[in-house]
């Protein structure tokens, strides 16, 4: 097997790999490296010129940005079924949601967090579109059953769970009792509960 390396920090979108790798129970290494040089050296940028984690080594193979990390791991680890089939038609509403929230989502959470002016004078002309419009969106993906892809959990769930999570942690997503419960339910699974405590312990370490 290929090694597989995560780096990450504790407070960083690196819990969302910490995660899925957890929920695929495969063998892997962990490098933290914290805020400001230790991102910028240029071993690390040379893996990441954008000098920020999460990044996954597999042997040669370098993947950085949360969503494609998923992504990639989900078809490499085939076999653990974190994916739709490629030719099933929840294939399609995995991928939908699974970039969705890479794009409008994160834009408008971001927009709502910095005060960034999103409005009818230019959201044609912006990913997120208005914020209600995108928040009212991401609720369809939760109507169809427990998880995105009805009742298979995926690595759209890892994803798209954890951004849902944040957003309402960090007052950027409305607590709406549909997101309230979704994560609840992701919250519940072992792999969720152990990889925030691997990670929770890691921030009580000495930087």
């Amino acid at each position: 097997m290929k090694p597989l390396t995560l780096y990450t920090n504790p407070q960083s979108r690196g819990r969302i790999i910490r995660w899925m790798l957890e929920e695929l129970d495969v063998p892997y290494s962990v490098k933290v490296l914290q805020y400001g040089p230790q991102m910028k050296t240029a071993d690390f940028l040379a893996l990441n010129p954008m000098g920020k984690v999460p990044v996954i080594t597999h042997g040669d193979v370098v993947v950085t940005e949360a969503a494609a990390i998923c992504a990639y791991l989900a078809d490499q680890f085939a076999d653990k079924q974190l994916a739709p089939a490629p030719d099933s038609p929840e294939r399609a509403s995995y991928y939908r949601w699974l970039f969705f929230a890479a794009g409008p989502l994160e834009m408008a959470t971001s927009a709502k967090a910095f005060d960034w002016r999103i409005d009818t004078d230019n959201a044609a002309a912006v990913g997120a579109g208005l914020y209600a419009d995108t928040l009212n969106a991401l609720e369809t993906a939760l109507t169809r059953g427990p998880y995105i892809c009805g009742e298979q959990f995926t690595a759209a769930d890892v994803y798209v769970g954890s951004h849902i999570e944040w957003g309402m942690m960090f007052e950027t997503l409305e607590p709406r009792p549909a997101f309230t419960r979704y994560v609840q339910r992701l919250q519940a699974r072992k792999a969720a509960i152990k990889a925030n405590e691997l990670d929770d312990a890691l921030l009580k370490q000495p930087a």
